[in-house]
């Protein structure tokens, strides 16, 4: 087995201000002042953990419209998702190796609350017209919350400066009213969904300095409440510079699956019938533990990744490293070629993590000390 070790760096401290940031490179100041005449320090951190991920700027600064997404969005998993989701949709148009990322400083709580309101409380509200009685559930909140992410480049004169803006709407697929659930067809929802994106580009364009930034554009659907697999996106498209709408919309083909699945998914069939083997020797050789619960990441109906929680009864340091030892064999015998993340926890916490990405022959294995 092979530990991983991440060694922290900065290469660059540099200064950012104004509406549109700017920096200068390692150990070189520059000095741009905003409308209220302050400065920031900020730096870019020299280590980028895979090609994927994007370098933030630190001090990382929070969402102007942070807060939001804990009221409007149902889950803890369509939180996270709907934020690493609209960095892959994100990836595609602003090269990871070049932009560096920070959370969203142009729709600020004020701008974004009332986007997200109904038009017959605020002109500017994005939802239908509020209706009563039966008519309600003809008119449901579609739009559940708008993601902002900001994406900046470093300019030959050595300053950084915004190049790209993303959105994702939060879309419900379900309407929650009266007691009532009412579910929202896809077809209804993209419809929608592009409307309103429609919208915000052209309010964004009128925004002063906003013209000729690209902005990509991504739709999410929630899932139901009490959901334990994330939501994902299912269109994107892209607004170039100067466009006043988006264009050239797709569909995402990206699906959340928990394992063991049900038989009746054909499309899972294999994987299914794979984890069911690596459960069943679990149960065989530890039959006291309370389960094992799957949630497999599928692209393109090709799954991408697996991550995998083990809660267990608490036992002896010796039993976990056991245990952990039998688990990491299994992880290389029936996921070789896929990204795998295994979590061992009991009501102490978490006891060993087990990370494996695709094609590696050993897996990266930590038991935790307490």
């Amino acid at each position: 087995m092979k530990r991983l070790f991440v060694l922290p760096g900065l290469a660059a401290v540099l200064l950012l201000s104004g509406c549109l940031p700017s920096i200068g490179p390692e150990k070189e100041e520059v000095i741009q002042e905003n409308e209220e005449q302050i400065e920031e320090t900020v730096m870019i951190p020299n280590v980028q953990l895979k090609d994927e991920y994007y370098r933030t700027l630190i001090p990382i600064k929070k969402s102007a419209s942070r807060g939001l997404v804990v009221n409007n969005i149902y889950t803890k998993y369509d939180i996270q998702e709907a934020e690493q989701g609209l960095m892959r949709l994100s990836a595609q148009h602003f090269d990871t190796k070049n932009h560096f990322f920070q959370e969203g400083q142009y729709i600020d709580r004020k701008t974004a609350s009332a986007w997200l309101a109904r038009s017959s409380t605020n002109e500017a509200g994005l939802n239908p017209p509020e209706a009563k009685g039966e008519d309600a559930e003809e008119k449901p909140i579609y739009l559940a919350h708008i993601i902002e992410q900001n994406y900046l480049t470093l300019t030959d004169e050595k300053k950084v400066r915004l190049s790209g803006i993303s959105i994702g709407l939060a879309l419900n697929s379900v309407y929650y009213s009266n007691g009532k659930e009412t579910e929202i067809p896809d077809a209804e929802l993209e419809k929608q969904g592009i409307a309103m994106a429609d919208k915000i580009v052209s309010r964004l364009r009128a925004k002063e300095g906003f013209q000729d930034i690209p902005i990509v554009i991504g739709l999410f659907k929630q899932e139901r409440r009490n959901a334990i697999v994330p939501g994902t996106y299912f269109a994107t498209a892209f607004a170039d510079k100067g466009k006043s709408s988006a264009s050239g919309w797709k569909q995402v083909n990206e699906r959340y699956v928990l394992f063991p699945a049900p038989a009746d998914i054909d499309n899972y069939r294999d994987i299914n019938t794979t984890f069911s083997h690596f459960k069943q020797d679990i149960d065989n050789y530890f039959p006291s533990f309370v389960n094992v619960i799957g949630k497999g990441f599928f692209k393109e109906n090709r799954l991408q990744s697996i991550s995998i929680e083990i809660p267990i009864q608490f036992f002896g340091k010796s039993e976990i490293i056991g245990f952990t030892q039998f688990l990491t064999d299994h992880v290389i015998k029936y996921f070789p070629n896929i990204d795998v993340e295994v979590s061992i926890t009991s009501v102490n916490g978490p006891e060993a993590l087990i990370v494996k990405e695709a094609g590696d022959d050993e897996p990266f294995v930590h038991i935790y000390r307490y």
